[in-house]
């Protein structure tokens, strides 16, 4: 048990996710990562399937964590594969936590941090286009939108502009690229809140992390058992808002499109919101896991059972 319970990661909010767990024999984790929530998942007594996209952390996590009721694949959640595995598995729990694990920030080369030097990779899996590559290659209306929506920033035009300026001179490869470019923009009061939004917002589109996420929702949903529960961890407000709205549409009692005239759902709900309101790290775990501090908790209970 303790062997289980120890983690390179800290595992966000697990007391919540525990308790939303509670009840079901099959779970879901289908953000695998460093394995924080599987190893006390496990040690609940539950048979888990994990998944993730990132091949060293599978490899890491998958070793460390050997236990008879766990299986592995190796795969976005979003993916056929993935989302076909979840459905075979009837889980009763699903857990999606949205972050990056503190062995991905902390791995200069996988270049999720804005420490000088680190190469501007971010990438969550080992293939595709790395966030140098989208740097280069995005037009500026692009760029401009990925800072604005995933990086809520308001002079998103400009960076934008400014980007494409500076990469005219000299390809982006190494974070200092990306900095020098924000601190051009916002000014000398640029510091490192601004570099992490605006990091995280070029890694969301290089993971393509919000469609992927609005496409696995309702499939994850409709994999769970009657009664089962859907539980997302978020640290972004675009994240947020996509989880928010889809399960507020299907707790709504009609379902049916907005604009279709004649009710023909039935008026059944698909289930509803538990909690009502997102659980959030407290001042204690905020104090021993700073990474947590933006963390909220959404879940869905799937039919009217409970």
């Amino acid at each position: 048990m303790a062997a289980l319970a120890s983690s390179l990661h800290v595992p966000v909010l697990l007391p919540a996710v525990l308790a939303a767990a509670e009840g079901a024999e099959r779970a879901v984790d289908a953000t695998l990562g460093d394995g924080g929530h599987t190893a006390a998942l496990l040690g609940a007594g539950l048979e888990v399937l994990g998944i993730d996209r990132d091949p060293d952390a599978l490899a890491v996590t998958s070793g460390r964590l050997a236990h008879s009721r766990l299986r592995t694949l190796l795969a976005p959640y979003h993916s056929a594969a993935a989302l076909s595995a979840v459905r075979d598995f009837k889980p009763g729990f699903v857990l999606m936590d949205l972050g990056v694990s503190s062995r991905q920030l902390d791995a200069e080369d996988r270049g999720f941090t804005f420490r000088p030097g680190a190469p501007l990779n971010m990438r969550m899996s080992s293939s595709g286009p790395t966030a140098a590559d989208f740097l280069n290659e995005a037009d500026e209306a692009e760029l401009a939108q990925v800072f604005a929506d995933y990086g809520d920033e308001r002079q998103a035009r400009r960076l934008a502009r400014e980007v494409t300026r500076r990469r005219d001179h000299r390809s982006f490869a190494v974070s200092d690229d990306l900095v020098n470019a924000i601190r051009a923009v916002l000014g000398p009061r640029a510091g490192p809140p601004d570099f992490a939004r605006l990091f995280q917002a070029v890694r969301i589109a290089v993971n393509e992390e919000l469609p992927g996420l609005e496409h696995a929702l309702p499939a994850m949903r409709d994999a769970l058992l009657p009664g089962g529960r859907l539980a997302v961890i978020s640290y972004h407000s675009g994240e947020d808002r996509v989880v928010k709205h889809a399960f507020r549409e299907w707790g709504r009692p009609c379902i049916c499109p907005p604009r279709q005239p004649i009710c023909t759902c039935r008026g059944h709900a698909l289930g509803r919101v538990e909690p009502k309101k997102p659980i959030l790290p407290d001042a204690a775990e905020i104090a021993a896991n700073p990474r947590a501090r933006s963390a909220r908790l959404r879940g869905f209970v799937v039919g009217n059972a409970g």
